[in-house]
């Protein structure tokens, strides 16, 4: 049994690593993991501050007239393989692979967990994890980032924008777009949405903070977040 995990790069590194929240993740999967031998688990890393760090600094620099978006996702989808590499170092015992960057290649998926990275632009990591679902059987997404649920707009600009425990893919995309820009800021990209509407695939997002919601969806219990499907 393969589950997906899409974990924001602001939940490992904020502006650098939070190694404190990373010993409670990686406790946390491993006792999940011990339950049950036949679980696997795939966890796509994103950029987080270093991809938007270095985003901005090149974005100040180029100035408008040679600011180049697909060299603005390049360096995001490195910042992407940084933290994967952190993960993939932490995870050694269980993940005998090496990163994995194009989700369409043929994976060897021998250990317990598989740990992925930014493929090319385009997209966010968020693609990549839809690409690996449909690859491994997966019918379902957990994506953690610094939300806790999905909202009907977005709260710091709209007060009156409410918090949705479910909504179907036609009513999200719709507040998306179908457009990608890089370092866009959406509760789940616009291109993995289209995918993952295509594909069947749920996709529930909730706040990658905290620990035990997150092994609440994991063991199917009752949690805090939004299903998208």
């Amino acid at each position: 049994m393969v589950t997906v995990l899409s974990v924001g790069g602001s939940i490992v590194a904020p502006d650098t690593p939070d190694t404190e929240f990373i010993v409670q993740f990686a406790s946390m999967i491993r006792d999940w993991l011990s339950q049950d031998e036949s679980r696997k688990l795939i966890l796509v890393i994103g950029g987080g501050g270093p991809a938007r760090i270095y985003q901005k600094a090149y974005k100040t620099v180029a100035k408008n007239s040679n600011y180049i978006p697909e060299e603005a996702d390049w360096i995001g989808i490195t910042a992407t393989r940084l933290n994967a590499q952190l993960l993939k170092a932490i995870f050694s015992d269980l993940c005998p692979q090496d990163v994995v960057y194009d989700p369409t290649k043929e994976q060897n998926f021998s250990g317990r967990i598989l740990i992925a990275a930014g493929w090319k632009p385009g997209f966010s990591t968020d693609t990549d994890a839809v690409f690996l679902a449909e690859k491994f059987g997966a019918k379902t997404i957990i994506n953690l980032s610094n939300i806790e649920k999905v909202f009907t707009d977005d709260p710091k600009t709209n007060p009156q924008a409410k918090p949705l425990d479910n909504i179907t893919w036609k009513d999200f995309r719709q507040m998306v777009g179908d457009e990608w820009t890089p370092g866009k800021n959406t509760p789940f990209d616009p291109i993995a949405s289209k995918r993952a509407e295509a594909s069947s695939i749920t996709v529930i997002c909730a706040g990658g903070r905290n620990i035990e919601n997150t092994r609440a969806i994991l063991d199917g219990k009752d949690f805090i977040g939004t299903k998208i499907g």
